[in-house]
């Protein structure tokens, strides 16, 4: 009974990241929540994390994070995925269908990938995509009923069509739309034109040697902003919630503000690569720095972060998609053979703290927002996660802005350490992450072993079940 009042711990004297502002605050938290923010906390605690002089911001929610399981852990598993993202910050992840083997376009496969989530273990939380595919619509109403947080599609060819995760065309996009809008569920789509990149690759294919800047003329920003409109246009007409991934161009995001400012049900991200570099970069950087789609001019860049500061941008994804080297050669003749994709989630708060907040003067809590909230809250995930709030899961993130450092590859706890960020100078570093209540990484003594991270479900789908039961 002496311990009933007393809290678990207190994270004290942090400048606290609240919605519309930042205060200097204590925060207590008791059973893994947030149960008081005051400025001081007289309650005695069993523990006390000093925060002086340290920013306290809500632990990410990475929307958009590649970990292969099951079948491919050795390009990236739950342990060093969840892992690394930990370091970066993020204390809930949601992992993508595609790679899978099987992929996750099943409540059967669904069950295969939560088994060993639960068998490998994450060190934090995270939710489960379903998978749209060309040929799973009678699936779609089971993985809804067996608690995947959305639905993901692609648009252009996935490169993966024999693993079982096939694109889709308009015929099943628009099919597919059609039964997710009465699901209380998102579709998350990758909007490329599949007949714009091929005819393009296809007039490029006898250029010898292809370099980055020929893959990007393959996959222009017409490509992207063809797909997109149609999305639109398919969600527009079936009243499906729809999500537009890892946008690229502030073209693409105009016309989905257009479309939401006329009342569409859409919202958009993007990424930390297409905010911090510019295709010239990403030619050095070679096939380090391939991605689709591919990394846009200077001018993209600041058009994205111009949007990003107008609330056109509703929320930014790693877009973590690791591999083994071997996938990465040499740019060159090989550029367009290698693997597009970059590893990036353990760098992406720091990232946007660096190039939003000190570069550009950027609010904390805009920022917060949009790593955050914004994600936590269009997945179903409010009111646990994405906010520092009493009620809230203690899902904390303590950043030193303050503390130069460049990332070594040996500081990558990626199951492959490599990546487009290693040897970049940050100026802003991650000291402690706390996922409900327990700190699972700190700077000084880098990840805990435990790996209790939960499955989460929507908020809504939680509530059904509470009900049932």
């Amino acid at each position: 009974m002496q311990d009933e009042g007393r809290l678990d711990c207190i994270v004290k004297g942090a400048n606290v990241v609240l919605r519309d502002r930042v205060q200097i605050a204590d925060i207590g938290i008791k059973d893994g929540v947030i149960v008081q923010i005051a400025s001081e906390l007289p309650v005695p605690s069993k523990t006390t994390v000093d925060a002086s002089g340290l920013y306290a911001m809500a632990g990410v929610v990475d929307a958009h994070v590649h970990l292969y399981e099951p079948g491919l852990g050795e390009w990236e598993g739950f342990d060093c995925g969840s892992a690394a993202l930990a370091a970066g910050g993020a204390t809930t992840f949601l992992d993508m269908p595609l790679y899978g083997q099987p992929p996750t376009v099943s409540a059967e496969a669904l069950r295969i990938k939560l088994a060993a989530a639960r068998t490998i273990g994450s060190h934090i939380d995270y939710g489960l995509w379903g998978g749209l595919s060309a040929d799973n619509l009678e699936e779609l109403e089971p993985l809804a009923e067996a608690g995947v947080i959305g639905f993901k599609a692609v648009m252009s060819s996935t490169g993966h069509e024999e693993g079982g995760f096939r694109s889709v065309d308009d015929v099943a996009l628009f099919e597919g739309m059609k039964a997710i809008a009465g699901m209380n569920r998102v579709l998350a789509v990758h909007a490329e034109s599949e007949e714009v990149v091929s005819a393009l690759t296809g007039k490029l294919a006898r250029r010898k040697p292809r370099m980055p800047r020929d893959y990007a003329a393959a996959r222009p920003i017409a490509a992207e902003l063809d797909a997109v409109r149609r999305a639109l246009l398919f969600a527009e007409r079936t009243e499906c919630p729809l999500h537009l991934v890892h946008l690229s161009s502030p073209q693409a995001i105009d016309a989905a503000w257009e479309a939401k400012m006329n009342g569409l049900n859409v919202t958009v991200e993007t990424c930390p690569h297409y905010l911090v570099f510019t295709d010239e970069e990403a030619e050095r950087l070679g096939t380090l720095a391939k991605c689709a789609p591919p990394i846009r001019g200077a001018r993209e860049r600041e058009g994205l972060w111009a949007r990003l500061a107008e609330g056109k941008v509703d929320l930014v994804a790693s877009d973590h998609s690791p591999c083994p080297p071997w996938m990465k050669p040499e740019a060159g003749d090989e550029y367009f053979a290698a693997r597009a994709g970059i590893s990036g989630g353990q760098s992406m708060l720091e990232l946007i703290i660096d190039e939003g907040y000190w570069k550009r003067g950027l609010p904390l809590p805009l920022l917060s927002k949009v790593l955050s909230e914004a994600p936590a809250k269009r997945f179903g995930l409010l009111p646990r996660k994405g906010r520092l709030a009493v009620g809230c899961d203690a899902d904390i993130v303590l950043v030193n802005l303050d503390a130069p450092y460049e990332l070594r590859a040996e500081q990558l706890l990626y199951r492959h350490r490599h990546s487009a960020y290693a040897g970049r100078r940050f100026r802003s570093r991650v000291v402690l992450t706390m996922n409900r209540g327990k700190a699972v990484y700190t700077a000084d003594t880098g990840i805990g072993t435990a790996r209790e991270g939960e499955w989460q479900r929507t908020a809504a789908e939680q509530k059904r079940r509470r009900k049932l039961i």
